[in-house]
């Protein structure tokens, strides 16, 4: 069913007590798998499962063959990675070697074989690992020739590790043929065990293949592990596309994302996030926000701190539903599945956005993909895909709360009124030289059009209205590019920028560098231990078990090894490189005592200082991120991994920030399942990164 009122019908039963007797059952299948997943035991934080579980155990022989497959694969990696000849290619496709031993090494000694099958298949996993290596030796990759089911892998940028992807290439690409294709994303489902070798063998093998759209590639993003594709997560998706870019020709103008389940969910925020990237969305089930997701279908009572709700709006894409006016988008639910909650909610934000969302429904399904109805959205994403993406729309209508988010088609969002409130751009080009704009939220903006796109007269002075004020512009270059900012004055009235490109002369919060904690993982990190003595024994002792925390859990959740050095062996490449997180307090961290009088909280040896506020040092912890005073193009964050812990793990809808940019910790509180202890006062920084007061905050 569409939002119109029209359905995709299944034949129809015979009998309407079958009927009834058919959805009957399918309710209660649908709650017995969802209950083992998330039922109200999930709801109890002292009482957390641990995700990922413990695997099956693997016998003394079988663990030996694989330590000596591992240790054999290790050491042809590591002549392969020294070797001189063909280094550029070995460097570019060695993740594709790396993975298969990985997945296995990790599989082994984190215990996280969960079938028999998966045994069974680390040592064909490592023969491919072999046989790859073996060929890029010799300056040759066949495997990017392969048609068919094809696992890869490339280096992630955030922590060095080599992450996995899937691919399904058309028997019939031409690899010679110089014709982009389509490609199309399919996000997964929740899988608690699904680990590398999982993972690799589905793709391997073709397993849980929902989607095959004609003539058209499709990726499979492993997103890092469970947790639909935010934060890291979110990363993966580019820096797959990226990877797979090298070896295939991709059609930029169609580019889809789908998903079901948590890959629904994972579909919803990039279609909000990066509406104008994508030729269509086509998100099914999962969730599209937090609070209304946990309350319905968590059955979870919600007591979230304002900063806590306020980051909601990071992931929940229905304040970010205007957004779906710049792409094309078919959402999908089962009639009987309780996950229908996310379209529901998205349509009832796209209409108050003025937008029409097509919703199709799989009739007496329960959560699951229809066939007739997966038919009708693969008909009708076919036809999306003769027309491609509309790559400059005449309007661009874009809301924004961060400006991680800071683009959408030809609009660029420079500065914000205030991060986590709206802060919106509608622009309109009326030939021949007139742009209308108007805004909310924004200090700063610049129209982009990369050569060949701009739609105004060259000849003409382009006039660009803002809110009312219209003013003259330079000139749309020979190349039909053209690039132009504004930003308001002292006065709040618009002028023009006299560049677009410069960072600002003065600290401020901007595309990348502007928070939250949990940002600084986004990128590549590294994790700087203290060498000296802390200054009280309690906060040493609490710094020491979160770093052992965060590196353990960086590698559970987010399937990585997290780089990390002592603060005595940083070098002005690692400060030029990462972002620093700083362990310990000014007395243990030599890092942190060379800046800890430039940052705008006070650590000092008796006490923290916060605006007028004092906290004693003796049993209180700084946790903050800020642009590190050594290298402000990067952050510099203290005492924190990202910041959702395990009672988190347990619903998607809970991965989410769990800090602001700066909070006290009271030492005096156990860490616990969702907190590293007290927390008596935190908040977010200012547009210049400055401490502001509460009233501000809220």
């Amino acid at each position: 069913m569409v939002a119109d009122g029209t359905r995709c019908e299944a034949p129809r039963m015979k009998s309407r007590f079958f009927s009834l007797l058919v959805i009957g059952a399918a309710q209660l299948l649908s709650s017995a798998v969802l209950s083992r997943a998330d039922g109200p035991a999930d709801n109890v934080p002292d009482q957390v499962r641990p995700v990922p579980p413990q695997g099956i155990e693997v016998s003394a022989e079988v663990t030996g063959k694989l330590r000596k497959g591992l240790a054999e694969l290790n050491r042809i990696i590591e002549a392969l990675a020294g070797q001189k000849q063909h280094a550029d290619l070995i460097a570019a496709y060695l993740p594709d070697v790396e993975i298969c031993h990985r997945a296995v090494r990790d599989a082994l000694k984190h215990r996280e074989f969960y079938r028999p099958a998966e045994i069974a298949w680390a040592p064909e996993l490592l023969e491919i690992g072999r046989q790859r290596a073996a060929q890029l030796k010799q300056g040759k990759t066949p495997w990017t020739k392969q048609t068919g089911h094809v696992i890869r892998a490339y280096r992630s940028r955030i922590d060095g590790s080599a992450q996995p992807y899937g691919l399904q290439i058309p028997a019939n690409y031409d690899f010679d043929n110089s014709e982009p294709v389509r490609l199309d994303f399919w996000f997964h489902g929740r899988g608690e065990k699904l680990s590398e070798v999982a993972f690799l063998r589905q793709r391997a093998l073709g397993q849980g293949s929902k989607i095959k759209p004609k003539n058209a590639i499709v990726l499979h993003p492993y997103g890092r592990y469970s947790n639909a594709n935010k934060f890291a997560g979110e990363v993966d998706l580019f820096e797959a596309l990226a990877h797979a870019g090298r070896d295939y020709r991709i059609d930029d103008d169609r580019v889809f994302v789908r998903g079901f389940s948590m890959g629904g969910a994972a579909c919803w925020q990039f279609a909000v996030h990066f509406s104008g990237r994508w030729a269509g969305v086509q998100p099914g089930a999962g969730f599209s926000e937090t609070p209304d997701f946990l309350r319905t279908f968590q059955g979870e009572t919600l007591s979230p701190t304002w900063w806590e709700k306020k980051l909601w709006r990071w992931y929940d894409a229905t304040h970010w539903a205007v957004n779906l006016s710049n792409t094309v988008a078919i959402a999908y639910s089962g009639e009987i599945d309780r996950q229908k909650q996310a379209a529901d909610m998205m349509e009832a934000a796209a209409s108050e956005a003025g937008l029409r969302l097509v919703h199709l429904i799989g009739p007496k399904t329960a959560h699951a993909l229809h066939p007739d109805t997966l038919a009708e959205i693969e008909s009708r994403l076919g036809n999306i895909a003769e027309i491609g993406r509309q790559r400059v729309p005449r309007t661009v209508r874009f809301v924004t709360y961060t400006l991680r988010y800071n683009r959408m088609h030809w609009v660029r969002v420079d500065r914000m009124t205030r991060h986590w409130e709206a802060a919106s751009v509608e622009a309109t080009w009326e030939r021949p030289n007139h742009v209308a704009v108007k805004t909310q939220g924004v200090e700063a903006f610049s129209l982009v059009f990369p050569a060949g796109e701009c739609p105004l007269d060259p000849v003409a002075v382009p006039q660009v209205s803002i809110d009312g004020s219209t003013l003259k512009t330079p000139k749309v270059w020979t190349d039909r590019s053209w690039e132009v900012g504004f930003h308001k004055n002292d006065k709040g009235n618009w002028e023009l920028s006299e560049s677009t490109t410069t960072a600002p002369a003065q600290l401020a919060k901007r595309h990348f560098l502007q928070g939250p904690i949990d940002d600084a993982f986004m990128d590549s990190f590294l994790m700087v231990s203290p060498s000296g003595k802390a200054l009280h024994d309690k906060v040493g002792a609490w710094s020491a078990a979160e770093m052992e925390h965060a590196i353990t859990h960086w590698r559970r959740q987010f399937r990585g090894d997290a780089r990390v050095k002592a603060d005595t062996e940083i070098t002005d490449e690692d400060i030029a490189n990462h972002n620093l997180v700083l362990w310990g307090d000014p007395g243990s961290n030599t890092i942190l005592k060379r800046i800890a009088d430039q940052l705008p909280i006070r650590w000092e040896a008796d006490k923290i200082v916060v605006g007028g506020k004092s906290f004693s040092a003796a049993d209180h912890a700084l946790v903050l991120i800020y642009p590190n005073p050594l290298n402000p193009d990067r952050y510099v964050v203290l005492n924190s991994g990202f910041t959702y812990r395990e009672y988190d793990y347990l619903n998607n809808a809970r991965q989410t920030p769990k800090l602001p940019d700066w909070a006290v910790i009271d030492l005096k509180t156990a860490v616990t399942s969702r907190h590293p202890g007290g927390i008596p006062v935190a908040g977010f920084f200012g547009e210049k990164w400055e401490l502001i007061s509460p009233a501000e905050n809220n």
